[in-house]
């Protein structure tokens, strides 16, 4: 069995529907492509690194796509086909392969991002070539055929943390975990000073003593008035007879 060195050509064919649902079924989560091409090409020499698409006229189909291309990738778009009762097809199959057999004389290393089963055989048919064959998909889902059949397999189900992209950090490229946030301090109120005590009052205390109250003066109705002078008699007219 071959093994890796840093002077190996590698291509990157990576199946860009099957890794998309199988994340969103198993993980609820999605793939973060960038960590994967990172793995897939593991310091040697990168030749091409293909993404199949398939467009459906979704709003975020675009934006997505050009992050596929600013991580690395040549994307390679088909559109979905939609039959008269309602069926839909959009798989890359045969575009992959036939990827796979034009450029297998100028690869050393062909890394195929799939777990389909379905390429069993183009494996098979890369190695009578000459070429070094690798699988990188999810453990859970990938055909047992097909990581039978590879040189070497990647499974991405056991570092979720490296190769997903969760809800809470979908709009970053990197698995950073946020630190746990601290508990919030309580701001000491300054103390207050102690309150002074009420002295209380002393009920059983007797009030001081008044001054006596002076009494009251009697009018002394049994004194007599003072006499008054005797009346002088009236003089007496002499009438002369």
């Amino acid at each position: 069995m071959s093994v890796r060195h840093k002077e190996q050509r590698v291509g990157v064919f990576v199946d860009v529907s099957n890794m998309y649902h199988t994340a969103k079924h198993l993980f609820s989560a999605n793939v973060n492509y960038g960590k994967i091409l990172e793995e897939a090409v593991s310091g040697r020499k990168l030749i091409r690194a293909v993404a199949y698409v398939v467009r459906s006229n979704s709003s975020e189909e675009e934006a997505f796509f050009e992050a596929l291309s600013n991580q690395g990738y040549e994307v390679n778009v088909k559109d979905l086909q939609v039959f008269i009762g309602g069926a839909k097809k959009g798989d890359w199959d045969v575009g992959i392969a036939m990827d796979i057999m034009r450029m297998a004389s100028k690869l050393d290393v062909i890394v195929l991002v799939s777990g389909d089963g379905d390429f069993t055989e183009l494996l098979k048919h890369a190695k009578a070539l000459g070429c070094r064959t690798e699988v990188v998909a999810f453990g859970k889902s990938a055909s047992s055929s097909l990581v039978a059949e590879t040189d070497s397999f990647v499974d991405l189900s056991k570092q979720k943390s490296k190769y997903l992209i969760t809800k809470r950090r979908h709009n970053s490229n990197r698995s950073t975990a946020r630190p746990p946030a601290r508990p919030a301090q309580r701001t000491s109120a300054p103390a207050r000073p102690a309150p002074r005590p009420i002295p209380r009052t002393n009920t059983s205390a007797r009030p001081a003593p008044r001054p006596p109250a002076r009494p009251a003066q009697r009018t002394n109705t049994s004194a007599r008035p003072a006499p008054r002078p005797p009346a002088r008699p009236a003089p007496r007219t002499t009438t002369e007879r």
